[in-house]
C-alpha cells in the first residue's frame, strides 16, 4: 500500500526518523540556550511527532515544486507554519496549555507562530528536500524489507505505549488545570462574601475552599513539572488563568476588611 507512490513503512520510518532528528535539533538549542539539559517534546520519548508529520508534508507535497524555489519556499512557509498554528490551537484546546508562546516576538498571531520562525520552516524545507533526505531516502532502500516491516512494528508498539501514557499524563493536567481554575473560582466568591456582613459565618467556608484550592495547585505543579522543564514558557490558557497573585491580594483584603468590621463593632460596644 502506498500513499502518493510512497510505501507506507517508509513513510513511517521517515516520521520516527525526522521526530528523533526534530528533537535532537530542539534539545540542543534550548539546552544551549537555558545553559542546562532541555530534552524537549511532550512525549516521554526521544522524538517531536511535529517535525516528523512537518517532513512528511515537504516530502509528499513539496517535492514536485522543487523546479520553482521561489513558489517552493512560499509554499513551505505557508503550509509547515500552519501545521504548527494548527497543532498550538489542538494542544491548548486540548489540554488547556500553551506549550510555546511566541507572543514576545514582533509579527506573531495569537503566540503560537510567528513571522520569523515561518521563514526559519521554509528554509529548513528546502534543506531536508534538497540536501538531507535524498541520501536518508538512498540510505533506506539499502534496509532489507524484512527488517524495515519489524523495525515498523517495534516502533509502531514502543510510540503507541508512549502516546497512551503521554495522554493519560495530559488529561490528568488539563483535568487538574480545570479544576483548578473552579477552585480558584469558588474561592474568590468566598473571599468576596468575607467583606460582607456575613464575613464571620462564611469565614470557615472561606478558609476551607482556600486550602483546598493550595491543595490542587500543588498537585497541578507537581503532574506538570516534566512539561515545564522541556517548555520553559508553558503557561495555562488565558481562558483558564486564575493568578495566585489575585487570589492572594483579594484574600488580604477581605481580611483587612473583616477587620476594620471587627474594630468598629468593638468600638460601638464600648
Amino acid at each position: 500500500m502506498t500513499i502518493l507512490g510512497y510505501p507506507i513503512y517508509d513513510l513511517f520510518l521517515y516520521f520516527i526518523f525526522y521526530s528523533f532528528l526534530g528533537w535532537l535539533m530542539e534539545t540542543c538549542y534550548c539546552s544551549i540556550c537555558e545553559h542546562r539539559l532541555v530534552p524537549r517534546g511532550f512525549l516521554y520519548g526521544p522524538i517531536c511527532p511535529i517535525y516528523g508529520t512537518g517532513v512528511l508534508l515537504m516530502i509528499l507535497f513539496f517535492t514536485p515544486l522543487t523546479q520553482n524555489l521561489i513558489l517552493f519556499y512560499v509554499v513551505a512557509v505557508i503550509v509547515m507554519s500552519s501545521w504548527e498554528y494548527f497543532v498550538a490551537w489542538l494542544l491548548e484546546t486540548t489540554t488547556h496549555i500553551k506549550y510555546w508562546d511566541y507572543s514576545h516576538f514582533r509579527f506573531n498571531l495569537k503566540g503560537r507562530i510567528c513571522l520569523w520562525v515561518a521563514l526559519v520552516w521554509g528554509i529548513l524545507s528546502y534543506l531536508v528536500i534538497f540536501f538531507i533526505h535524498p541520501p536518508i531516502a538512498e540510505l533506506f532502500q539499502v534496509v532489507p524489507l524484512w527488517m524495515k516491516y519489524a523495525l515498523c512494528g517495534i516502533l509502531a508498539v514502543v510510540l503507541t505505549v508512549d502516546a497512551v501514557f503521554t495522554i493519560r499524563h495530559l488529561a490528568l493536567v488539563s483535568k487538574l488545570v480545570v479544576g483548578v481554575t473552579t477552585l480558584g473560582e469558588e474561592l474568590q466568591v468566598q473571599l468576596s462574601l468575607g467583606k460582607a456582613e456575613l464575613a464571620d459565618k462564611f469565614e470557615p467556608a472561606a478558609e476551607a475552599a482556600r486550602q483546598k484550592y493550595y491543595a490542587e495547585v500543588a498537585k497541578l505543579e507537581r503532574f506538570s513539572r516534566r512539561f515545564r522543564n522541556r517548555y520553559s514558557r508553558i503557561s495555562v490558557n488565558r481562558h483558564y488563568a486564575i493568578r495566585y497573585e489575585d487570589i492572594m491580594v483579594a484574600a488580604q483584603l477581605a481580611r483587612e476588611e473583616l477587620l476594620r468590621k471587627k474594630q468598629a463593632r468593638h468600638g460601638k460596644g464600648a
